[in-house]
């Protein structure tokens, strides 16, 4: 019992030092907002007095309201069309007969090894052969179609029994009927774990619209905070981790209010 005792102790001595060691970046990131540059310099690690001065001359290097009005737009309709067009491709990837379809999905899970910046210059001509650089149309399109959350979708879908599809269909429902009034509704653990997904990718994305963004009032938040961080010849790390951290509670907020639903979704995407 004993020997029980002390190995149980030893487990939950690695395991808290493993979960120091993941919030203590958070909590230093919190408190650096709190703090001049300075003070993050001589390595304070207690709450200090600066956030307001440093909220304060933020909004003087970087208009706040628009950079989260350009983010959040972009990003709510990445997820919105995302989330759409990958759960009905893996839908039909699942679901329907066809002799091509898994050599289809197969080319489609082999473009996850493509690296992102070899593409860069195709859709970049692409976007401007459209006219659509400099614009937020250019960050969403190619965002849409993620392969990733196809394999993701899929693998939920083989939980939903086909039975009740073939059933709905004999007694006359549509596709688009059944996909939206039993799938859909069904399966909203695996759409919550995909909207935390395809949110933060949006929201953090930053070599694209790097890119094809080229106007200051339609930077996103990762191109403020990356403004931010050379806006001076000497870093203000105060001024930075202030702009760290608001655009950190957009995320946050969305991560805790879909928790339990994430956790849901992808146990099942496991399953």
């Amino acid at each position: 019992m004993s020997r029980r005792r002390f190995f149980s102790g030893i487990r939950y001595m690695i395991l808290g030092v493993a979960a120091l060691f993941s919030i203590f970046p958070f909590y230093w990131m919190i408190v650096g907002a709190t703090n001049t540059s300075n003070d993050i310099i001589r390595g304070k690690l207690s709450f200090g007095k600066a956030f307001s001065e440093n909220i304060t001359r933020l909004m003087e290097v970087a208009d706040l309201k628009q950079v989260f009005y350009n983010s959040m737009k972009i990003s709510v309709l990445t997820v919105v069309l995302s989330l759409l067009v990958t759960s009905m491709a893996a839908y039909g990837f699942e679901k329907y007969k066809s002799a091509t379809k898994e050599r289809i999905y197969g080319i489609f899970l082999l473009s996850m090894m493509i690296p992102f910046a070899s593409l860069m210059i195709p859709l970049f001509k692409m976007m401007a052969s459209a006219r659509l650089v400099d614009s937020a149309a250019a960050v969403i399109l190619p965002s849409i179609s993620s392969t990733f959350l196809i394999f993701f979708f899929r693998q939920n879908f083989k939980l939903f029994p086909t039975s009740m599809i073939e059933a709905a269909r004999i007694d006359g429902a549509g596709e688009f009927k059944i996909f939206f009034s039993m799938v859909v509704p069904a399966m909203k653990s695996t759409y919550a774990a995909a909207t935390i997904y395809a949110f933060m990718n949006s929201w953090n994305n930053y070599l694209w619209p790097l890119v094809v963004l080229q106007s200051p009032e339609k930077r996103t938040v990762t191109l403020m905070v990356s403004a931010v961080s050379a806006f001076a010849y000497k870093a203000d790390y105060g001024l930075i981790m202030t702009a760290i951290v608001l655009a950190t509670i957009p995320t946050l907020i969305i991560f805790l209010t879909m928790q339990k639903q994430f956790v849901e979704g992808m146990v099942g995407s496991v399953k």
